[in-house]
């Protein structure tokens, strides 16, 4: 059996949509759990009305751990509100995973648009997933599939880190067993977060995250500015970067990599 869990928070609108789309896809085993981040709108009771189990949330980690903590199945798939399964997709990820004996995986994503820049970003994440799958594994938190026995093996999503704890669990899971990114499968995603915050913008945003982890390690700080389901709110596709990036937290993160680095040449000097 396979366990889907769903973090949510003021997800009225698209679950639903997620919840049909899963209940397309045939003779697969599976349960439905969503955690929860005290929603205000009718998200739990549309989930209780689908058939799911209700688990407390939070940021999108702690809803991950939760849900895991009740899942039943071999494998869990850690799916966001906002996605769309296509057809036998269920069934594909699980055959591929067994005949290939992969322990942890994600897919190709493809976006619910239609403008060229949108495609062109999505194939872009695409190629860069594949390329680095065998030495440095990247999975989006809306896609992540992986054995129970391996996600309990390395303690699930790190539940301190500010941003990319998908990537960074992946990473980590990825030394304990066999990852790949299943170039067969596609998953549809949402472009909501695009929109909202800007797309070059957000690009630029995950660029410098990208950057910053490979030379710094994981995201502890506030440094990236990140707001889990604030699409509710004005949209706003203009933002600049500035407004993604918290500025005072750069400043002394950078001093105190400057004070780090001249301590550590002082004292190689005595």
């Amino acid at each position: 059996m396979i366990s889907i869990i769903i973090p949510t928070l003021n997800e009225e609108k698209l679950l639903p949509r997620l919840l049909k789309s899963i209940k397309k896809q045939g003779s697969v085993e599976y349960e439905i759990i969503v955690a929860d981040a005290n929603s205000s709108d009718r998200t739990v009771e549309i989930a209780r009305k689908h058939g799911c189990k209700i688990v407390p949330g939070g940021k999108p980690a702690v809803g991950r751990n939760n849900g895991a903590k009740v899942a039943k199945g071999d494998y869990l798939l850690f799916l966001d509100a906002d996605v769309v399964l296509p057809d036998n997709f269920l069934k594909e990820i699980i055959e591929t995973c067994e005949e290939k004996n992969i322990d942890i995986a994600t897919c190709k994503i493809s976006p619910i648009s239609k403008k060229k820049i949108d495609i062109a970003l999505h194939s872009i994440y695409n190629f860069y997933s594949l390329l680095t799958q065998y030495f440095y594994p990247h999975a989006p938190g809306f896609c992540i599939l992986v054995r129970k026995d391996l996600f309990n093996k390395v303690g699930g999503f790190n539940e301190m880190l500010k941003l990319a704890e998908d990537h960074d669990f992946v990473k980590r899971a990825g030394k304990k067993g066999k990852f790949r990114v299943l170039s067969s499968a596609k998953i549809l995603v949402s472009t909501r977060r695009l929109e909202k915050d800007g797309r070059i913008a957000t690009s630029i945003k995950y660029c410098l995250c990208e950057i910053y982890r490979f030379i710094c390690g994981e995201i502890k700080t506030d440094i990236f500015n990140y707001e889990f389901s604030h699409y509710n709110k004005e949209k706003t596709s203009k933002k600049l970067l500035p407004s993604l990036i918290n500025k005072e937290c750069l400043k002394k993160e950078f001093e105190k990599k400057i004070s780090d680095f001249l301590e550590k040449k002082i004292s190689f000097r005595k």
